[in-house]
């Protein structure tokens, strides 16, 4: 299979006498076409991690077995699959294996039979899964997820260990079904991992977000993918985040591959998928009419051992006197600096919203009311009113709703970081 890969770099390139900081943004695009870089694969590994604690009983369990079994059922049948459950100890329901029709139905009698019981170590559940997926190295390899708890206090240690094992092996997105799950612990998981975190609020919807998933994880095609960024001597990388569709910061993911270059995991990457990475590169200053090579970026995968570059883009800096180029700001550094503000702000807000303190609160979400309006992120803003009620929005002036449902506060949380893109054109 053979895939275009396209580089792009937004910027202005021009810089006041004496500035020092170059901000950058990458569009990358994938597309599947006849001509392009052959990309193929080893196999596609599905996992699903369940949790199966105590209070994981009634229709939660009933819910995320069912789901299950539909999952084994739409599995393809060039894939594998493995399924573990966990509580207090892990428990690999069914090991890895080929979805054909007769290892499904093995898996589905094997899921019937599961019960709900015990306590929650995350970290065990994760050392099995990684046993799993060490099985096919070479594959595209994809975990979910799911629990409606907290992770054991006793566990934290162990967890921080176990991730650092599984980081760059496998991918996972994390699921927390119902209210009573921490945001920060699977958002933890899910950002070592380079996947997703989200809630699913009623038992009745893990059918649909498990779908979701898998489409999203059987369109994946090529593995084992870095931005290599390299920069000049003298010059430092104050932060590289990808800032679409979602914001991650990979500033202290980064790889040294050699002096002045480094690599940034991003994960697999499937047909018709697009994502913005946002670089800051503090140069030596230059003097007026100077210009030089800020940076490199490209993207690199590595299959059977062979390393192959797909794409590159360059980024410039150039020192002028002429204030009509150098205080010019592209207006996708500026939009994407206005999203993570925005995210940041709702952090802050909801943060002191759980203090009560009400005067910062009612600051912070209203200000991540008026960045929402002004970069056109919808749905964020709608996520916003189901804490506060919004008087104005282009000045932010808010009031926060004394009931709060929440799963509404935890929706606004875990959601946080997703971020909008701004058309092409105009430049």
């Amino acid at each position: 299979m053979s895939h275009q890969f396209k580089a792009e770099v937004f910027q202005n390139q021009y810089l006041p006498q004496g500035a020092r900081e170059v901000d950058a943004i990458m569009t990358i695009t994938v597309e599947k076409g006849d001509s392009g870089v052959a990309t193929g694969h080893n196999g596609r590994l599905f996992g699903i991690i369940c949790d199966t604690s105590g209070s994981m009983g009634g229709d939660k369990i009933h819910a995320a077995k069912d789901a299950m079994i539909k999952i084994v059922n739409l599995l393809p049948e060039d894939a594998h699959f493995f399924i573990v459950t966990g509580a207090g100890k892990a428990n690999v329901v069914f090991p890895v294996s080929p979805a054909t029709t007769e290892k499904k139905q093995e898996a589905i009698a094997a899921i019937k039979s599961t019960l709900a019981n015990g306590g929650t170590l995350m970290s065990t559940w994760l050392a099995q899964a990684l046993t799993q997926f060490k099985k096919m190295p070479s594959a595209v390899r994809q975990a979910l997820l799911l629990t409606d708890g907290q992770n054991d206090d006793s566990d934290e240690k162990s967890l921080k260990k176990v991730l650092l094992e599984c980081e760059g092996v496998f991918q996972c997105d994390c699921r927390g079904v119902g209210t009573d799950w921490r945001v920060a612990q699977l958002q933890e998981i899910a950002s070592k991992l380079l996947g997703t975190t989200d809630i699913i609020p009623s038992a009745a919807m893990i059918e649909s977000d498990f779908r979701a998933i898998l489409e999203k994880a059987m369109s994946k095609n090529v593995s084992d993918v870095a931005l290599r960024l390299w920069t000049p001597q003298g010059a430092k990388v104050l932060f590289c985040k990808q800032v679409s569709p979602d914001i991650v910061d990979l500033t202290h993911r980064h790889k040294p591959v050699k002096p002045q270059m480094v690599d940034y995991p991003t994960g697999a990457w499937g047909s018709n998928e697009s994502r913005d990475y946002h670089f800051c590169i503090e140069v030596n200053p230059g003097n007026i009419g100077d210009e030089m090579l800020a940076g490199r970026a490209s993207l690199v995968y590595t299959l059977n051992g062979t390393e192959t570059k797909v794409a590159e883009a360059r980024i410039l800096a150039t020192w002028t006197d002429d204030e009509a180029k150098s205080t010019k700001i592209d207006r996708r550094v500026a939009h994407y600096t206005g999203q993570a503000e925005l995210a940041q702000s709702i952090q802050e807000g909801l943060e002191a919203r759980a203090r009560n303190d009400i005067e910062l609160a009612t600051a912070k979400l209203g200000k991540a009311v008026k960045l929402a309006h002004e970069s056109g992120n919808e749905a964020t803003a709608k996520l916003l009113k189901t804490v506060v009620e919004i008087e104005d929005a282009p000045t932010g002036t808010v009031r926060l709703k004394r009931e709060v449902a929440k799963e509404d506060a935890m929706a606004l949380e875990t959601r946080s970081t997703k971020t909008t893109r701004i058309a092409k054109s105009p430049n």
